[in-house]
């Protein structure tokens, strides 16, 4: 049987590596449609903890894997054999920037590595990790082609851009899939997949195009949440409430498009992305100056999150060093336990480097780890919150602002409060700095 014809009734088996945030809500949306999936990671934690039922991504359900468990479907392992016997190979893997901004690679280069060994006629090959345009044709495509066979014509392959988003209630069916192939017959294939389980698959010309397309969604979010943040920075000099601005520009039915300020764009997509499209336009003597600037007013957020701690506190004659401090959210937004890219992380280093005696509070967080140049490696716990336990801080300051809880409240029970997300919407509180 041909790969379209195992594809349109469902005998394909798919392999996805990478059994994140990505990967796994992947692996359940395709085992529910009826495809026999296989999830490879080589953390051996993972993998036990999905053959038990367990699921550690917010977004996946224990009921909803166990289902998938139950009637067969899905079955996790860290053996990548199972390749060899795959109609449809998905890459769902990290792609990291290192701390001068340059994209890391190795995950895709070593899942590439995997794939070429047991690469043969009739596979549908898939990257959806997030990356510069050119990576499917410049490094997975000499990979397969080693070994002779010819794209197209005896394996396909295209990319397709993830759009998970942690916490969001849409359906994952709902999000539209664009697809982009190497060639015209690798990009048929890649929409005949993903329409067997999702509603809108939108296919464009090529593997390049579909990968700029992902680096713009967040490039357009990095740059105006940061434009936003620049103009937060002035407006607490010249004293105007820009969250007011906001909601007054909203008014405006036509050209108008809100984004609000925060303490550093955080999680695995917006922070990182669009300085993949950065490094890879320097290949064309090209500089990409509006991602940078915007990375560099994203950078200075929770340097000013810690002045405005600072000030509210010497405005009521106290000093940050010493001061009793609650950190009110770690997860980079609300109603989620991810913490990759919070301000969190550089907020708390700061704060204790400054002799601030910190604390945080997060429903979604048990356990924060920090990893600092000066401070080294050091846990920190949630505490258990009560409104008597807000009396014993000199500070709260407000990073995450988790649905469920009476902010009003907070601000009355509270010394002081510093604000970073407009949870406290009664401007009449004097111990609140927004």
């Amino acid at each position: 049987m041909d790969l379209k014809n195992k594809i349109t009734e469902k005998k394909a088996t798919v392999s996805i590596i990478g059994m994140g945030y990505v990967g796994l809500p992947h692996a359940l949306e395709i085992s529910k449609a009826g495809f026999k999936v296989f999830g490879i990671d080589i953390q051996e934690e993972r993998v036990n903890s999905l053959n038990q039922g367990n699921s550690y991504v917010g977004d996946v359900k224990d009921e909803d894997l166990r289902g998938i468990l139950k009637n067969g479907n899905f079955k996790a392992s860290s053996d990548f054999r199972l390749l060899k016997d795959s109609d449809v190979i998905m890459v769902c893997v990290p792609t990291p920037l290192d701390k001068n901004k340059i994209p890391n690679m190795a995950h895709i280069t070593n899942s590439a590595k995997e794939i070429k060994k047991y690469l043969h006629k009739g596979q549908l090959i898939i990257l959806e990790s997030t990356t510069y345009p050119g990576t499917t044709e410049e490094i997975l495509l000499p990979f397969f082609e080693e070994g002779g066979l010819k794209i197209g014509k005896d394996f396909y392959l295209v990319f397709a851009p993830e759009r998970i988003d942690p916490g969001n209630k849409m359906s994952f069916s709902n999000i539209p899939k664009v697809v982009g192939g190497i060639t015209k017959e690798c990009g048929e294939m890649g929409v005949l997949f993903y329409s067997q389980f999702l509603k809108k698959v939108y296919p464009v010309s090529s593997a390049k195009t579909a990968e700029m397309t992902k680096i713009l969604e967040n490039t357009f979010r990095l740059i105006n949440i940061s434009m936003v943040n620049e103009l937060a920075l002035l407006c607490g000099k010249m004293r105007i409430d820009i969250w007011e601005v906001i909601e007054a520009a909203k008014t405006k039915p036509y050209g108008f498009m809100p984004f609000y300020p925060s303490p550093k764009v955080g999680g695995h997509c917006i922070p990182l992305d669009p300085f993949y499209l950065s490094w890879k336009a320097r290949e064309f003597g090209f500089w990409a100056k509006f991602i940078e600037t915007a990375g560099e007013v994203n950078e200075q957020m929770p340097h000013y999150t810690v002045t405005r701690v600072n000030y509210l506190l010497n405005k009521n004659r106290k000093s940050i060093n010493g001061s009793k401090i609650l950190v009110w959210g770690v997860a980079y937004k609300k109603d989620i336990g991810d913490t990759r890219e919070s301000a969190a992380y550089d907020v708390l280093s700061i704060l204790i480097k400054k002799g601030a005696e910190v604390d945080y509070f997060d429903p979604y967080v048990k356990e924060i780890k920090l990893k600092d140049r000066i401070l080294g490696e050091r846990a920190l716990k949630s505490i258990r919150y009560t409104s008597e336990v807000l009396r014993n801080y000199d500070l709260v300051l407000i990073l995450t602002d988790h649905s469920g809880f009476n902010y009003e409240d907070i601000a009355k029970n509270s010394k002081l409060v510093v604000d970073t997300r407009n949870a406290i919407k009664s401007r009449g509180h004097q111990n609140v700095l927004w």
